[in-house]
């Protein structure tokens, strides 16, 4: 498969879907995670659940996290001139350890924000907590560097990692999302509700935003709205969009903001991709 990635990424064959992530107060649009998928020419669409390992230990994922940055810049440059929003979409993008920590990632980013014309605030970076298991003070210096600029940065997943919680209040994070791990059991497990409780109120307490990963039932979305949830992302509002489809669902969210349905016309499951 790594031969294939390489083959892949040199022909252009890795392209983005987008997945909404909406406001669960007023059900408003709020912005899109960019998700790099690959269409095979031989085996069809390929999960990412299956090339994104092989990509990241094969560093083939810089090249990836580059081309994405790269195309999410562009068309969330485009949501500004086509859809007029107060505040403007934002895009989301991962950032993988190794792209993370290549030299010159700041001067990266802040040339597609100028070459692209894109306001940085329209522009979130998703690390994991995994980039504080070496140095911190490294890190740390990185994401400030990283928030001079403008964008806004999360961490993905949260919870499922390793990070201190000393160290938290440290970085410059503006959101914590919610792995989906946790979003999809609460409704069924004591346990896990407990989790998503203390992670709403921990970013509440650190003046933090959170999201939600993985909505996919209306028990969940109440559950979330009960604890002050913010923000969330999952099947139960739409699947990921091709770059096609944006448009119209941006228009229907604008003009009429529909109730929280995974059965919005046009925008059903086209394949079984969520992340």
């Amino acid at each position: 498969m790594e031969t294939d990635l390489r083959h892949a990424i040199e022909r252009s064959q890795l392209f983005l879907e987008y997945q909404p992530i909406m406001s669960l107060e007023n059900r408003r649009l709020i912005g899109f995670e960019a998700l790099a998928r690959w269409r095979h020419p031989e085996f069809g669409l390929v999960s990412p659940l299956d090339f994104i390992p092989v990509a990241e230990e094969s560093g083939q994922i810089v090249a990836i996290g580059q081309a994405v940055l790269e195309e999410a810049c562009r068309q969330a440059r485009s949501w500004q001139e086509n859809h007029r929003t107060d505040p403007p979409l934002f895009v989301s993008v991962n950032l993988s350890v190794k792209q993370f920590r290549q030299p010159g990632l700041v001067n990266h980013i802040s040339r597609l924000l100028a070459e692209f014309k894109l306001a940085p605030r329209c522009l979130k970076l998703e690390i994991t907590e995994s980039v504080f298991t070496e140095n911190i003070e490294a890190a740390v210096q990185l994401l400030k560097q990283l928030r001079n600029l403008g964008v806004q940065l999360s961490i993905d997943d949260f919870g499922t990692g390793y990070s201190s919680l000393s160290y938290l209040h440290r970085f410059p994070i503006d959101t914590l999302k919610i792995d989906r791990s946790f979003v999809s059991q609460m409704a069924e497990s004591e346990e896990n509700f407990e989790i998503v409780r203390t992670i709403v109120v921990l970013a509440q307490n650190l003046g933090m935003d959170v999201v939600a990963e993985g909505v996919e039932t209306h028990d969940q979305l109440a559950l979330l709205r009960q604890l002050g949830c913010e923000s969330g992302q999952g099947v139960l509002f739409s699947y990921p969009l091709g770059v096609g489809e944006i448009d119209q669902f941006i228009a229907i969210y604008n003009l009429t903001r529909p109730p929280f349905l995974n059965s919005v016309d046009g925008f059903q499951a086209r394949h079984a991709f969520v992340a």
